[in-house]
């Protein structure tokens, strides 16, 4: 493995997607070459899994194809498939198996997923004059229910911190194991909590994107792009305490991650997650906290300080300002308390 996280990262689905292409469809290869200049590999990786589940139910239930190999479907055979068809695999996701017996179920957001990569590939060949009609347009997207926004309160965020610096609430096992961790992980929640990034930027952090100088950190967004975030004196020095620990470890000069697992190599995304939900049980027990909760707590705390959306938009990356809406819904909350009591009956 490389000191670039997100080329390695780039090359693994890539190279999953071309062992996929064998189980699809031969006319598929067209599709993911097409749109190639236009997606990430993660986006063609996922496009291909929610495909080769399209195709499957094509050929296990669907009449036109029962009993025929995924392989043996032509462009041809695309302009037999109807907006019903597609309506029809769309209640099927809903709870279905997979070739190994797993029994998998799709909700709201599950569903949107896949017809959007059904789309995806319906769009390209109709666009290409390859099938006569682009039959996906016609059907419609699930309804989305939007969940509430879960964030931190700031008394919590404080219970946070807390947890991290003494481990109060760990047994005494448990201490003796989190000491080894605790500055390299007050130093992920930190970040999480300051700066807003996600945890897949956090993980593909090299200690080279570091500048203490101007406080400041590079990190590469979704689809590539490099950006210049900033963070406080107090990240800052949480930071400094975190790498001079990191200094002390036995870690291979080429390793540039800077956040370190237990094996002396870059962290993964599903054990940051782990050690946010192991901190966050402490402060807040009947909150689900994930990275993306500390984010949207930032996003949160972010709208209090400046009042403006398009600030938050840009400091967050996001593409979209209506995206950025939804840590304001969050934030009508406290809106709508503070106004409680305000009008008066007499």
């Amino acid at each position: 493995m490389s000191n670039n996280y997100y080329l390695d990262r780039n090359r693994n689905n890539m190279r999953k997607l071309n062992e996929m292409l064998a189980d699809l469809p031969a006319f598929c290869s067209v599709f993911f070459i097409g749109i190639q200049d236009t997606t990430t590999p993660l986006t063609r990786l996922n496009y291909a899994v929610d495909l080769k589940t399209f195709f499957n139910y094509l050929v296990t239930y669907e009449t036109k194809f029962y009993n025929r190999s995924i392989q043996s479907i032509s462009i041809g055979d695309i302009d037999e498939i109807d907006a019903q068809t597609i309506e029809r695999f769309m209640a099927y996701i809903s709870y279905y198996d997979k070739e190994d017996g797993t029994v998998l179920t799709n909700g709201e957001r599950g569903k949107l997923r896949k017809l959007s990569s059904i789309r995806a590939f319906f769009k390209y060949f109709f666009f290409k004059d390859m099938i006569k009609s682009n039959v996906a347009s016609k059907v419609r997207n699930p309804k989305i229910h939007e969940k509430p926004i879960v964030r931190l309160e700031p008394s919590e965020t404080a219970e946070l911190m807390y947890s991290c610096d003494t481990l109060s609430g760990f047994s005494e096992h448990q201490q003796k194991y989190n000491q080894k961790f605790k500055t390299r992980d007050t130093a992920i929640i930190s970040l999480f909590l300051t700066t807003g990034i996600r945890v897949s930027e956090c993980v593909g952090l090299n200690v080279d994107d570091i500048n203490f100088n101007l406080n400041s950190f590079r990190v590469t967004r979704k689809g590539g792009n490099q950006v210049i975030l900033y963070f406080g004196e107090e990240t800052a020095e949480i930071l400094k305490q975190y790498i001079y620990y990191r200094d002390t470890l036995q870690i291979p000069k080429e390793e540039r991650a800077l956040f370190i697992s237990s094996q002396g190599k870059r962290m993964a995304v599903r054990s940051m997650e782990y050690l946010v939900k192991k901190y966050a049980k402490l402060a807040t027990p009947l909150k689900n906290i994930t990275p993306h909760k500390l984010r949207s707590t930032y996003g949160t705390n972010l709208y209090n300080e400046t009042k403006d959306i398009y600030i938050v938009a840009e400091v967050l990356g996001h593409k979209d300002v209506n995206t950025t809406k939804k840590h304001y819904a969050a934030i009508s909350d406290d809106i709508r308390r503070s106004v409680a009591g305000k009008v008066k009956l007499k």
